[in-house]
């Protein structure tokens, strides 16, 4: 049964869906009382066991306009080139405009009609027409162009969006969807890199996170370094091994990128026992990984690539480990190592009880995970479970702030989703709170500390956002009854008292969603 709250001992409930999940929507606290005799670490396991729960299905016709990441890619080149021409035809036009001789001049009264089709004239004729300033004769205005459609990028960019709100606004719980955005800030990539990985984050999510986020580290990892997104991301198709065919020719070089954030980043962490030496021989290791190119001479554009011309081909030491020369399966055994090492069972511990627990996490929660970590193979489920057993997780103070995407959701969960049903607004909220979708300012992800995002500047962002969500509700109901639906006896005396003096709904609303019960995880 649930613990009861203390004023140290943060109410069970609020554990649920506010330190686990993604926030309470209306009934969802009444649901968890009711479900499993209101066991809320039951309640959680369920939704581990639940199949395919990350995965965000292709069959269904919500999510038309989503692409693998092969065909985004390949759409996002293709688009590139396009452009390209179009540049280059605009460039000789106008080079060819101005040499040629002035053409004769055409009536003044009807400038857009001398150099127009038949069709386009007869149409032209047929709208009124409106008198210029000072003018004696009719002016006929040529009709408005058409706004050109958005980039591919943008739109492949905003079904992603869109997939990713709503699978969050329909979880149950939505640890799982937690899970995917700590394992996605995690491995992240950047779309202020280049079209081609605006074109294809979203699709990198779903298809190197979500498959593994309840399975092997090891699996993840390797998905995860072999996507196009990511080896773009972090320039190995760049990287040249100096002694390969490629490489003497002398016109490029080994890139250290994907080495050292694999290694300082995604594995073993800071302090994990490597040495600059492990960087440079893990980069000449990885030489050879890249994208195939628009022209197709590695295989389909936009897929994952070996170009053995590329590889450094000779053996190489790593972490005192030798790794014989052996083309691309050299780097998948150095990465299903690096994977089973202790370091890294130590930095991914810290990191997901930092995530879920305290900006300083408990130390024997960590080596609890890190123990299951190793002891399971890097079974991410079973990681998962033992964040739930933790007494940790229930008794420390939920003092973490919300990210802005959790506070985003949180909102909608509790107020409703987006009026105009597209992702827009909820893009331009995580833009003005400094976490914009996908793009973090570098390859260490996002802040997930505290003091990232309860500066004065953000916190009157959040309002400002609060009272937009307010404002946009139709039935808004008695703020109190939402209160209690969404954060329930945790709700301070403070907070119950500023709620019930608000001046409006709306801005009872507002400050509901702006309470340290609301905003804390």
């Amino acid at each position: 049964m649930a613990a009861p709250a203390s004023p140290t001992r943060p109410d069970s409930a609020l554990v649920v869906f506010n330190r686990f999940g993604l926030g309470a929507r209306p009934g969802d606290l009444d649901k968890l009382k009711g479900d499993l005799r209101g066991d809320p670490r039951a309640y959680l396991k369920a939704e581990l066991r639940q199949p395919d729960i990350a995965m965000i299905p292709y069959d269904d016709p919500a999510y038309a306009g989503l692409l693998g990441s092969t065909a985004a890619i390949q759409a996002s080149m293709a688009a590139s080139f396009q452009r390209k021409l179009d540049m280059q035809a605009g460039t000789r036009q106008a080079t060819m405009t101005n040499v040629a001789a002035v053409p004769p001049p055409v009536a003044p009264t009807m400038p857009a009609v001398a150099s127009a089709k038949p069709a386009a004239v007869a149409e032209m004729l047929a709208k009124p027409t409106t008198l210029a300033a000072g003018a004696t004769k009719p002016v006929a205005q040529p009709p408005a162009a058409p706004p050109a459609p958005p980039p591919i990028e943008a739109r492949l960019f905003q079904a992603e969006a869109q997939a990713r709100f709503d699978k969050a606004l329909k979880a149950d719980v939505g640890f799982v969807e937690r899970l995917v955005y700590f394992w996605s800030n995690h491995f992240c990539v950047s779309v202020a890199k280049d079209n081609i990985i605006r074109a294809s984050a979203g699709a990198f999510e779903r298809e190197a996170i979500r498959p593994f986020v309840l399975g092997r580290f090891a699996d993840m990892l390797l998905a995860v370094e072999h996507h196009p997104a990511m080896l773009f991301y972090l320039d190995n198709q760049q990287s040249v091994g100096p002694k390969s065919r490629a490489g003497n020719n002398g016109k490029r070089g080994l890139n250290e990128n994907l080495a050292r954030e694999i290694l300082e980043l995604h594995t073993l962490g800071v302090g994990g026992g490597y040495s600059q030496a492990d960087v440079t021989s893990f980069a000449r290791i990885l030489t050879g990984w890249m994208i195939g190119g628009r022209d197709g001479h590695l295989g389909e554009p936009g897929n994952f690539a070996f170009n053995a011309n590329a590889h450094e081909p000779s053996d190489e030491v790593l972490l005192g480990k030798t790794y014989p020369a052996g083309g691309q399966g050299q780097a998948e055994a150095a990465l299903n190592d690096i994977a089973r090492h202790p370091a890294t069972a130590q930095h991914i511990a810290t990191q997901i009880a930092r995530h879920f627990i305290a900006d300083n996490p408990p130390p024997a929660a960590v080596t609890r995970l890190a123990k299951v970590f190793v002891k399971s193979d890097g079974d991410l489920r079973a990681m998962a479970a033992t964040l739930i057993d933790m007494p940790e997780a229930w008794s420390t103070p939920l003092a973490k702030m919300r990210s802005p995407f959790d506070f985003i959701v949180a909102i909608r969960r509790a107020a409703g989703p987006d009026p105009a049903n597209n992702p827009n607004q909820s893009l331009g909220w995580l833009n003005a709170l400094g976490e914009p979708l996908w793009q973090p300012p570098g390859p260490n992800g996002f802040a997930d500390e505290a003091d990232a995002w309860a500066s004065a500047e953000g916190m009157k962002i959040r309002l400002d956002i609060a009272w937009q969500a307010a404002r946009q509700v139709k039935n808004i109901g008695n703020p109190d009854d939402t209160l209690n639906a969404v954060i329930g006896p945790s709700a301070s005396p403070e907070t119950r008292l500023a709620i019930a003096q608000a001046e409006s709904k709306q801005q009872g609303l507002a400050m509901l969603l702006m309470a340290p019960e609301f905003q804390r995880r």
